[in-house]
């Protein structure tokens, strides 16, 4: 098959990205994995284990994509407030939307409802092609763009080749693209449960001697007793928390919150994930581009991984419209270095402070702890300073492409 554009996976990132090219005339092809086809929601069925905290800037992508209808008609929660403090000192910081005269922070998603939204919006667009349970095996550069060799033994070749294929993505190691990583020597664990008090649409995160913990609201209905929980810990330390059951775990894990929302009373089934942060040395060659974990992971610290991509999404479309507009060839490196330009410095400074953070809540240092509960406590007293930073987070300001601006 001959076509304009392939992306390579068929996730949030990749998919918000066909969506902000659909009506562009380019002939594209979305490859991925698993299934190309929306999964009919059960409002009964537990939570998804891994979810977002999606900012405004991505929830305005998400609209103006025609996705986020979906998302509302399915399941998001809206929280209007953050807590954070130091689990071993006094400092404690609150972040709230009415210092930016906004209705909420953000909202925290499963990404099963993300993606689903967005493949709706996919199916009838006549331009692109869906190829689910499509797995790339080969890549190779040949005379106008590369061949792409599937599992099935198919073929795709197109001029320019798009990676959204996650942190272990098949198309930045078979490019020969180098990363710069490291291991965390942190896991996280992440599940759904529930606690006897409501979380009034607050993101709690406390952080511990071990990792961060945070607790994201969810809302089930009107129920307010739901939270999705993050828990970075050492390797020894989550696997040893992985096995308990529910109810050893369920005490564990209210000790180490503080029980700021009383016992937790109900688990669902939890998963374990090493962390490790990468990020590609470049974003982009003649006729490749990476997006999303394919070009860079960070510590979930404060759930920005899925906002990083949908921005690279947003600008790497921006970027090839205005190209075409202007008649010129998409696949030049030229033309792509614009669309790198742009993000790598916003991603590395996302990285360097998520780095920053996870630095310094781990360290032991008496001098460390006593600076980092000063500044808390400081900064709590600068309404001035927490508002700049929750517009900062909003995406009320800051270098924006045209769909995440307000």
């Amino acid at each position: 098959m001959q076509v304009d554009l392939v992306i390579v996976g068929g996730g949030m990132v990749g998919s918000a990205l066909a969506l902000a090219l659909a009506q562009s005339g380019l002939r594209i092809c979305v490859v991925d994995g698993g299934s190309v086809l929306p999964v009919p929601f059960d409002a009964d069925a537990s939570f998804e284990p891994r979810v977002s905290a999606l900012s405004a800037a991505s929830q305005r992508i998400l609209e103006r994509l025609g996705a986020w209808q979906g998302v509302l008609a399915r399941r998001a929660s809206p929280y209007t407030d953050m807590h954070v403090w130091d689990g071993l000192g006094t400092g404690e910081i609150h972040f709230s939307a009415s210092a930016v005269h906004a209705d909420v922070l953000g909202h925290i998603v499963e990404n099963r409802v993300i993606q689903d939204a967005l493949l709706e919006c996919l199916q009838d667009q006549d331009r692109i092609t869906l190829l689910g349970a499509a797995r790339l095996e080969g890549l190779q550069r040949e005379d106008g763009g590369w061949r792409l060799v599937l599992d099935s033994g198919d073929e795709l070749h197109a001029p320019l080749v798009v990676a959204a294929d996650g942190a272990h993505s098949a198309v930045r190691r078979l490019a020969g693209c180098q990363t710069r990583e490291w291991d965390y020597l942190h896991h996280a664990i992440v599940t759904s449960v529930r606690c006897a008090e409501p979380h009034r649409r607050t993101a709690w995160q406390r952080f511990t001697e071990e990792g961060p913990l945070a607790f994201l609201p969810l809302l089930r209905g009107d129920d307010e007793h739901w939270c999705s929980i993050v828990w970075s810990t050492t390797p020894e330390r989550a696997s040893a928390l992985m096995a308990l059951d529910d109810a050893a775990f369920s005490v564990a894990l209210g000790r180490a919150f503080e029980e700021r929302l009383g016992p937790v009373t109900a688990v669902d089934p939890r998963l374990c994930i090493p962390l490790r942060q990468r990020h590609a040395k470049r974003y982009v060659q003649g006729g490749l581009a990476l997006i999303g974990d394919a070009a860079h992971t960070i510590h979930p610290l404060a759930g920005q991984g899925v906002n990083l991509g949908f921005l690279d999404a947003a600008t790497l479309a921006e970027v090839l419209l205005d190209a075409r507009a202007r008649g010129e060839t998409l696949a030049e490196e030229r033309v792509l270095g614009r669309f790198e330009r742009q993000r790598m410095p916003q991603n590395l400074a996302m990285m360097a402070a998520m780095e920053g953070f996870e630095r310094l809540f781990q360290s032991d240092s008496l001098l460390l702890r006593w600076l980092r509960n000063a500044g808390l406590r400081q900064v709590e007293q600068l309404p001035a300073a927490k508002a700049l930073f929750v517009r900062q987070a909003l995406g009320l300001s800051g270098p924006l492409p045209k769909l995440a601006r307000a």
